[in-house]
Formats: structure tokens, sequence, C-alpha cells
């Protein structure tokens, strides 16, 4: 006697095709097939995209069980450079739509990689569009809209600005002079345009701090870096390098013919009312032509408020009461890209009131602040640091900053500035708190001098922050000890966590947080400074006033739960 229900008979007899065959292969059940169909309809997505994207199912199995039930080769589309694709017949709306993206052309046929033999529909659309003899190509699902998204972002579409939000007002520096370089060159293509639009619009939606634009020999790239790490975003045709080097170049004041020299330059971004964004831009001649970089300076990035940096308790509360001192200096050192401008112009944006006169100078000034007076310094034209701190100093300044202290006038002017009733912040680029001292006696400081003026130094790095999605991650006690980990860390409910990786993060990591070694000097630190010890004597020093250094400040970020053990390696391992 048969065991099979009337109602598994209905189903069975309701599934045909694709969803038939992955049942008979184990890939699915009855149930799930038939709930897959129902919610692909309601949904408007095609079959295939719904059990890949929404249900997890390996979209290798189901391709290589559709190339089976339809008599199909299945195409490795990774294979492919993005550069080769047919853009003459690729249009980001309908490949979107379709799901199905025109590969190469061969003559009067379109080859079409699609992952449904079912789309019949997007084959016709793109028959009728081009006017080709469309043959279609089976590739993987996951593949697909992986390849999708880099033609979309790169290809060179017609339609590569059309995301762009409506409030989106491009107060370009440096436009004006776009219409008189129109005659001479071809910056202003409408193409190279949007493409430059869109690339720094996902550059700022993306969270990006740097965009990097490389000509190379054969490729041309673009790439983001993204909580610290590059990543690569995509590879326009080589044959866009130089428009849009130029089309750069006009947007931010640059001369555009000239190609032999590194050139600086700004452009301004208004992407809303209330919020504009500052590109720093440097183009510097390579072998293949020029490479250009763009820093991302966001203004309201000084506005977050120093409990968003990261800091300890005990660590905030050191750099508040520096900086509620009428005098002194306070130092911030770290590698480049380790966050000392936001540390810096936190401490401003605490200080900026109206009964206070702040001036900087910066080589550039990176974040514009209303109410402090900003010089950019400008050495071939005379204006160099030295030169701009003797200036503050005939004009009442209350809080002075410099952007980096890099010769002994520079750092003597500002040392005596601290000692006479100023507040005086800047930067030194140096791997740790106790090292600043020995650096600034390098420079020819006299020991007394560093000993009664430096109130406060603050070293500090950028590590990336575990996303959500964030896993237990199983590491012996001994290594963890090994590490740095002491005993009483290592408690019962202790969980270290790893990365894991989810479609809202990069790689397991979603935006940055601060490690701090923040470090007052004391009287016991000055009689040290004072009788020539060295950085390992301060570092003695610190250590017994219980101030963390580096590793423990990043260490105590894992045990938190914030970053992991792998990521605390990286950002300290000098």
């Amino acid at each position: 006697m048969s065991n099979t229900t009337p109602a598994s008979n209905d189903a069975k007899q309701s599934l045909s095709g694709l969803p038939r065959r992955l049942v008979r292969e184990e890939i699915l059940t009855e149930q799930d097939a038939l709930q897959a169909l129902a919610d692909a309809n309601e949904n408007k997505r095609q079959l295939i995209s719904h059990l890949v994207h929404h249900m997890d199912i390996s979209a290798t199995k189901i391709a290589a069980v559709a190339a089976q039930e339809f008599g199909f080769s299945l195409f490795d589309i990774k294979s492919l450079a993005p550069d080769s694709l047919p853009s003459d017949y690729i249009n980001e709306e309908t490949v979107t739509k379709n799901n199905a993206l025109p590969i190469f052309q061969r003559g009067s046929k379109l080859f079409v990689a699609i992952s449904d033999p079912t789309n019949t529909s997007a084959l016709d659309e793109l028959k009728f569009s081009s006017g080709m003899n469309v043959i279609p190509v089976l590739v993987e699902e996951d593949k697909l809209a992986e390849m999708i998204e880099v033609a979309s972002s790169g290809s060179g579409m017609g339609s590569l600005a059309d995301d762009l939000d409506e409030s989106f007002d491009m107060d370009i520096a440096g436009d004006d002079e776009a219409a008189g370089a129109e005659d001479t060159s071809d910056v202003d293509d409408t193409p190279i345009v949007r493409f430059v639009n869109k690339v720094l619009l996902d550059a700022i939606k993306r969270g990006a701090s740097d965009i990097h634009i490389e000509p190379y020999e054969k490729v041309f790239r673009i790439r983001f870096r993204i909580d610290g790490i590059l990543q690569e975003v995509t590879e326009p045709p080589l044959n866009m390098a130089g428009r849009l080097t130029a089309r750069l170049k006009v947007m931010s004041k640059m001369d555009i013919s000239e190609r032999r020299v590194p050139q600086d330059g700004r452009i301004k971004l208004k992407v809303s009312k209330n919020r504009a964004i500052d590109f720093r831009v440097n183009t510097c001649p390579t072998l293949f032509g020029e490479k250009t970089v763009l820093r991302i300076l966001d203004p309201s990035s000084a506005q977050l408020g120093i409990d968003a940096l990261g800091y300890e308790e005990i660590q905030k509360k050191r750099y508040m009461d520096a900086l509620a001192n009428p005098y002194g200096m306070i130092l911030v050192t770290g590698p480049t890209g380790s966050g000392k401008t936001v540390s810096l112009y936190t401490g401003l944006n605490i200080l900026n009131t109206p009964d206070t006169n702040i001036s900087t100078a910066e080589d550039p000034a990176e974040i514009n602040l209303a109410g402090i007076n900003q010089v950019n310094v400008n050495p071939k034209a005379g204006l160099t640091f030295a030169e701009a701190l003797k200036a503050f100093l005939r004009q009442d300044p209350d809080v002075i900053m410099v952007g980096e202290i890099r010769d002994l006038e520079t750092a003597s002017i500002a040392i005596k500035a601290a000692q006479t009733g100023h507040l005086v912040l800047s930067t030194l680029h140096t791997n740790d708190a106790p090292q600043t001292i020995s650096r600034l006696m390098n420079m020819g400081v006299p020991a007394f001098n560093v000993a009664t003026a430096v109130s406060l130094i603050i070293a500090q790095r950028l590590a990336r922050k575990l996303c959500d999605c964030k896993q237990p991650a199983e590491i012996p006690r001994d290594v963890l000890l090994k590490e740095g980990f002491t005993e009483e860390d290592l408690t019962e409910d202790l969980t270290i966590y790893a990365p894991k990786g989810c479609s809202k993060c990069n790689e397991g990591y979603k935006g940055r947080v601060g490690i701090y070694q923040v470090m007052p000097i004391t009287e016991d630190m000055g009689r040290i400074i004072m009788s020539d010890g060295n950085a390992i004597d301060i570092a003695d020093q610190a250590k017994k006033e219980g101030i963390d250094d580096i590793r423990r400040s990043a260490l105590k970020k894992v045990l938190q739960g914030l970053t992991s053990l792998e990521e605390c390696n990286r950002v300290t391992q000098d």
C-alpha cells in the first residue's frame, strides 16, 4: 500500500521544469520548492535569483541542474574582464531589470549571460533593443549578479548617474573654468562627467576615506579605502584614464596642461542643503599616466563628539582636563590615516566658543569649521608653519593649532607659545607617546622646555569595528596569554569575537574605532625628561602610573567585543 498522500501527489503535479528537477536532485524539498515559487511570484522575482539571494541555495548546484535540464553548457563569467564587455549593447536599466548581461559580440550575434534559461522575455527585449541575434549563455546567479554590479559601476553606461539623489547639488570648485577648457580638451564629455560624479558619490555612500585612480600599462583601476583597507571597486576602460584625470583637474582648479609634476587641488561637493563634502586632490605622474588620489574630508566628523571616538572613560577625562587648561601643549601622534586630525578638531570644536580666539595653521586645512581662523601654509610664498605661528602670536590668540611640528623653528615657537599663556595643539609622526618626547629633544628642543610646556600626548590608531554578524572565536588560553591578555582578563564568561561577514559589512567589519594611549606629563615624568631619560624610561613611568600603551588599549577593545584579535595585531604590530 502506498504511503503517498493526495496532498503530496498534488504537490508533485504542480511542480514542473527546474523546480521539479531541483526536488528530484534533493536540492529542495517539495514544500520549499512550492514556497519559493509562491514567494518569487509575490515579490516579482526570478525563481533562481530568489533561491540564491533569499534562501541561500548554492548557485553552483542550481546552475549545474539547470544546465542538465535545459541542455545548456555552463560558462564561467568570472573569466571575462569587465572592460571587454560590449558596452554599446549594455543599458543599465535593462540589464538590472532583466538580470541578463551581454558579454560579447561575434558578427551579428550577441551572446547574453543569464542564470535562468526560462527568462525568454529578457532575451526578447535585448534582441529588440540591439537588433542582433541573441544567443543565451548559462552562468551562475551569484557570479552574474556580481558582474552586473561591476558593469553598472564601471562600464561607461549611459545612465551612470541615474541613481544620484535629486537633492545632490554638486557645488564644484573650478566648474567655471570648465567652460573655458571645453574647446581645448574633451574634459566636459557628458559620460565622463557622469562617471566622475558617480565615483565620488559612491565613495561617500560607502564611507570611503580615500579614492585611488591608477593607470597602468594594460589596466586602469579605481580603488576605495574603506575602514582603512584599500578595495578595488572597478576597472574602467583604459582609454578613459586621460579624460577622467582631466575632468578631476578642472574640478579641483589644477592646470590640465601640466602632466610632468605633482599638483594639489580641492573639490567641494554640496550633497544637501546642510552638508558639504570636501575632497583634497593630488595628482602624481607615473610611468603610464597620472595617478590621482582624493582624500574625502567630512566636516561633520569633527562634530561627532568625543564620546564617538572610542576613548576609555579615564582617557576621555585626561583629554578633557588638558583642554580645560588655559595654556600648555597637547600633541597627537600616529601614522598617516590614524585619525589625528579628527581628534584635534574634536578638541577644537569643544573649545570653539564666542569668547575664544582660535587660529590654525595647516598644510592644507582639512576640515572647515565656522568660528576658527584657518590658514593654509604656503612655503613657496614664504608662509611656513613658523611664520604663521609668529603672526598668530601678534593677534591675541587663546588657542593655536599647528598642523604638524616638522622642524626646530616651529617646535620652538609652539613651545614658547604654550609657556606664555596659550593652549597649543599639534601633531607629530611617532609610534607612541614616550617616543614623542625623544623626538622633540632630538629636534633640538631643550629638555626643560619639553617638560614644562607639554601637558598631554595622545598616540592613536584606528581599528576596524566588528559588524553585528560577528561570531565567537575559539582561541586557546595559552595563546591569549602570549598575545598580552592577563589572567584577570580571562574570565569564564569571556568571549573573543572574530569577523564573519554579511551583506551589510566589509568582510565582517563595519566602521572604525580609535585605539589610544593618553599620557599626561606628570611631575615624575618631568623629572625623568629633565634628567635626559629616554623613551623606555618614560614608558616605564607611564606603566607605573597606570597608563595603557597602544597594545593594551587595543586588547581592551578585543575584550569589549568591538574588534578582533587579528585586527588588534594588524594595527599594533609596530
